[in-house]
């Protein structure tokens, strides 16, 4: 097994599966990320064509930086396999990831992991293809430990909030607005989620907000998950994608500030000091650590 790649995930942007005219759009956007959507945004009857429909759109578009996955059936349909094999045999290293949905255990995402393991012997496929999960059960999400840790194959855990709310009863009038409730009614998930995607050194992505003609509820969302830790949000409408990959992407003030500390901090040490002041204020390694993920993420970004 390969590395894990390091991509961008500010926006992870939905995309009909059955629709060539919106995949076409979604090529053009300069996105972090898109997916090419077999499940919930497509019609049953419409799922086995979009197979062919997504193989097409992976192998004739350019799709410049973005990151190219395909979001499969969940493990039990009656589709989930036949996505996976259909989809890689046609469009091989044209695809970059899987996204696995209502994953509810380490077994579910380990299937998929060693279809494609089989799949990319069979084909000689040079590149690793990766697998997002999207934990969207309250099973998954007691079990979301064991499933971060599943498979090195494993990239990047999702927050799918919105079956997530059918699973544990959340009152839908309460969900992506002011409720009165004190407090983030998702606060306890997406950390529970965050922790266990960084302890297994993958990403922490949050899910969609259904009223995109709401852009500042949107925006709101994305900052809530940026301050936990998580590294980008889905958009579920073109007018979503700007927001998200400037919420998560760090303050150009920010990024020469946090590379002056680790210049200041660098010379403390080379002078025998294992603090150093800065601004005003006393920084040490632990202050280093946190101002470093500011520098890599700016460094990935190309700031």
């Amino acid at each position: 097994m390969q590395e894990r790649p390091k991509r961008l995930r500010r926006c992870q942007l939905s995309v009909p599966g059955s629709s060539e005219k919106m995949m076409q759009k979604a090529a053009g956007m300069d996105v972090d990320f898109a997916f090419l959507d077999l499940e919930d945004a497509v019609a049953p009857s419409e799922k086995r064509p979009a197979r062919a429909k997504i193989v097409q759109a992976l192998n004739t578009l350019d799709w410049g930086r973005t990151t190219r996955c395909v979001r499969i059936n969940d493990l039990t349909t009656e589709y989930a396999y036949e996505d996976i094999i259909e989809v890689v045999e046609g469009a091989r290293e044209n695809l970059d990831m899987i996204m696995l949905p209502k994953a509810m255990s380490a077994a579910d995402v380990q299937f998929v992991d060693k279809l494609l393991t089989m799949m990319e012997k069979k084909l000689g496929l040079k590149k690793c293809i990766g697998i997002d999960v999207l934990i969207e059960e309250v099973e998954a999400m007691m079990h979301v430990e064991e499933i971060a840790a599943s498979t090195p194959r494993l990239e990047c855990l999702i927050f799918g909030m919105g079956d997530y709310s059918a699973s544990q009863g959340i009152s839908i009038r309460d969900i992506g607005g002011p409720s009165g409730y004190p407090g983030d009614i998702w606060s306890y998930q997406r950390h529970k989620l965050t922790i266990a995607a960084r302890a297994n050194r993958i990403d922490a992505v949050d899910g969609p907000f259904a009223d995109f003609k709401e852009p500042e509820a949107f925006r709101e969302e994305c900052r809530r998950a940026m301050i936990l830790g998580m590294v980008g949000k889905w958009a579920i409408h073109p007018s979503q994608v700007e927001i998200a990959q400037a919420t998560f992407s760090p303050a150009a003030a920010d990024v020469t500030r946090a590379r002056e500390m680790i210049q200041a901090y660098d010379a403390a040490l080379a002078q025998g000091l294992g603090a150093v002041q800065y601004g005003g204020k006393m920084i040490d390694i632990a202050s280093i650590r946190i101002v470093k993920n500011l520098v890599d993420r700016a460094d990935q970004i190309g700031m």
